[in-house]
């Protein structure tokens, strides 16, 4: 009983403690010669200045986007009653470029289009078990962009792809990004997930260099890489 009779006076002597010093003993103080210099009126408030930074982490990846957009081209075939569309890649300048043997099976009719212009051009060697065809446009002063060293090659890389696709009547964009997951001289594995809107796209780092041609297979997003490429082309 003792100790419940302290613990309650504490408990008491304690509100009425802060309602002094908050009622009287502050106010007193602020009006003293002490506290004058500071011209106190009332109580301190403290403010916490807090400021927000944002960062742009896209930034390089638009930049890289804006300086490749014009050295992908679309493919539309038709095979009888059946139409198969796709893109491709630039080689060179002066029209060599590259996509995937099965965009441009043989018996088709193509349509190439690059920038709102459809491209004259000639066939010049398919691969069906690389999956690769060459392709020679008659036109000059074509965008195109580096190839990418193989063996800098690392698990992790940032890359992204970059398709053509025809929407209501209108070629568009379609960006997808990742990093790679696995590869070897033969196929480059990322974590992206795309359908087979993407076939034939180019994949890129984030420098914007030329890294290989995609593919999905089941959603999932596969590259043959620069080096076959380059190898096929002659380049």
């Amino acid at each position: 009983m003792r100790w419940i009779i302290l613990v309650l006076l504490s408990f008491f002597f304690g509100i009425f403690g802060g309602i002094f010093a908050d009622q009287i003993l502050w106010p007193y103080f602020v009006e003293k010669p002490l506290f004058y210099k500071y011209k106190i009126e009332k109580a301190p408030i403290y403010v916490i200045e807090r400021k927000e930074i944002k960062i742009q982490e896209n930034k390089a990846l638009k930049e890289a986007i804006e300086e490749v957009e014009e050295s992908v081209f679309f493919i539309k075939t038709k095979m009888g009653k059946k139409t198969i569309e796709g893109s491709g890649f630039v080689l060179t300048s002066d029209g060599l470029a590259v996509s995937l043997a099965s965009l441009v099976p043989s018996g088709g009719n193509f349509v190439f289009l690059a920038n709102g212009e459809i491209l004259p051009f000639e066939i010049l060697k398919r691969d069906k078990k690389e999956n690769l065809v060459l392709i020679k446009f008659e036109k000059e002063n074509l965008m195109t962009r580096g190839f990418f060293d193989f063996e800098k090659l690392n698990l992790g890389e940032r890359v992204f792809l970059l398709a053509k696709v025809s929407k209501k009547g209108k070629i568009e964009n379609i960006v997808a990004q990742g990093i790679v997951k696995s590869f070897d001289k033969n196929l480059i594995e990322t974590d992206i997930f795309e359908t087979e809107r993407i076939n034939g796209a180019p994949l890129f780092n984030i420098e914007g260099e030329f890294l290989g041609l995609a593919f999905s297979l089941k959603g999932k997003v596969f590259a043959i890489p620069v080096t076959k490429i380059r190898e096929f082309s002659g380049l």
